[in-house]
């Protein structure tokens, strides 16, 4: 079993942050819009996805989003920042790209109205959502990098604290 220092340890490259910046961004981005933009969004697009109380998920999505975006961008806790992250990411693709795929509504969720249906439609249509998802995995696999706030939490974890004279 992993320990907390376990999952915060990190000796990936610096160029990790190119990964957190996009991931951490486009989340920030998307939380913020949830409350911005509740009727297409937020609430309202929830509900015509088919969710069942849309005025709770809604808005707790937005907050995972926003919450854990500023996580990775920090790279503060990165690991743990992106297993809701993932989370939302396979419901995503799940309650609106499966219909897609299949062209028809699928457990209760709606099949958004496009030009045609099937694999190519779908592949489209999540390119977004699988590179938020794949970056998620990349994220918990490797953690926040070398220039991350987990790095600075490492070290005064694992720096014994000196002993006053």
């Amino acid at each position: 079993m992993k320990t907390f220092s376990d999952m915060v340890k990190t000796n990936a490259p610096a160029a990790v942050i190119l990964i957190r910046l996009t991931v951490g961004a486009v989340f920030l981005s998307e939380g913020i819009q949830k409350f911005l933009y509740p009727a297409s969004l937020g609430v309202g697009r929830f509900e015509k996805i088919g969710f069942a109380a849309a005025e709770v998920f809604a808005p707790m999505v937005g907050a995972f989003e926003i919450g854990c975006g500023l996580l990775v961008l920090l790279g503060l806790l990165t690991r743990f920042a992106v297993l809701p992250l993932i989370g939302i990411m396979v419901v995503a693709i799940v309650t609106t790209k499966l219909p897609i795929l299949l062209g028809h509504d699928l457990w209760g969720f709606h099949v958004r109205e496009l030009s045609s249906y099937g694999f190519w439609s779908m592949a489209h249509e999540t390119r977004t959502d699988f590179a938020m998802l794949l970056g998620s995995m990349f994220l918990f696999i490797v953690g926040g990098g070398r220039w991350s706030l987990d790095v600075l939490l490492e070290h005064c974890r694992s720096t014994p604290e000196r002993a006053p004279d």
